[in-house]
């Protein structure tokens, strides 16, 4: 069972504030995996840079939110305790994979993702308002961060797109 809607952002209600920021992975996780999805399928690189650099972005919410979670709930500290410091396998190398996205294609993932990012800009503005002033700072952060990547997305689309958007430039 998922807990997100298709493509998008988590659905519910979540009635501990711990799963308010469990919440907010949620959305980091299914960006960071989408632009991964877009970067896969692409061989242009300038969209591509563009989606690296908002993925990165997007790693580095999720480290800030599980911080976070770690401060406030006991069991999540002692569960990172428990497994801090494991040492991992040798990494073996990731699949080769040939990119076949047309510009189409690409263009629509561009506007998803949009639509992603204001999501998310939505969420964590909520969350501005329910916790903490010492707290807040990284949903504030987070919500910056957003609305660059958003504006940046529009940016990456306005050159691309040959349809007009009224008066965007």
């Amino acid at each position: 069972m998922s807990y997100t809607v298709q493509n998008g952002q988590p659905q519910g209600y979540p009635y501990f504030f711990t799963n308010k920021i469990r919440e907010a992975l949620i959305g980091e996780i299914i960006a960071i995996n989408g632009y991964a999805e877009h970067i896969a399928n692409s061989n242009m690189e300038d969209i591509n840079d563009v989606w690296r650099n908002i993925m990165q972005d997007e790693k580095n919410h999720y480290g800030m939110l599980l911080t976070l979670l770690r401060k406030y709930d006991p069991v999540e500290y002692e569960k990172y305790n428990l497994h801090k410091g494991e040492s991992l396998a040798t990494k073996t190398p990731m699949q080769t994979y040939k990119p076949d996205y047309d510009t189409q294609i690409i263009l629509n993932n561009i506007r998803q993702d949009i639509k992603g990012e204001l999501e998310a800009v939505i969420l964590y503005e909520q969350h501005l308002v329910e916790f903490n002033q010492r707290d807040r700072q990284v949903f504030y952060t987070i919500a910056s961060d957003e609305k660059e990547h958003t504006e940046h997305l529009t940016e990456i689309l306005l050159k691309y797109d040959p349809d007009k958007y009224n008066s965007l430039t």
